[in-house]
């Protein structure tokens, strides 16, 4: 099992939750809060959907934004589906603009359903 971590832009998850449940994963956890980061650009002005005050606009432009709004969605797969879950993230999410975001993709060693007590893949259904 895999568990699949995107930090996407916030006006990406209403698209990025529907093209997964197209697919057959509906199952997933989107962290209803903001979360904020930045890349190697030290943050972009022009990709956040609130309004910059011209001096922000100035000040971010010279040293960058402290930290850019995403949304973090989590789910965790089996090997075999991976791949096909990643590539949707992608194709949902590429803009081909600074800002699209990441996704990681790291072990599980054991899934247990609380409830039944299911373990591996079925804890997952």
């Amino acid at each position: 099992m895999k568990e699949i971590y995107a930090i996407i832009r916030l006006n990406k998850i209403q698209n990025t939750k529907e093209a997964l449940d197209e697919i057959g994963f509906p199952s997933m956890t989107a962290f209803n809060y903001r979360v904020f980061g930045r890349g190697k650009q030290k943050g972009i002005v022009d990709e956040v959907t609130f309004s910059v005050s011209p001096e922000v606009r100035q000040l971010a432009q010279k040293g960058g934004m402290k930290y850019v709004p995403k949304r973090l969605l989590y789910l965790v797969a089996e090997d075999k589906d991976t791949t096909k879950i990643v590539d949707t993230i992608i194709q949902t999410n590429q803009t081909g603009h600074y800002g699209d975001g990441r996704i990681f993709v790291c072990p599980v060693e054991e899934a247990i359903r609380i409830r039944t007590e299911e373990r591996g893949a079925q804890a997952l259904l």
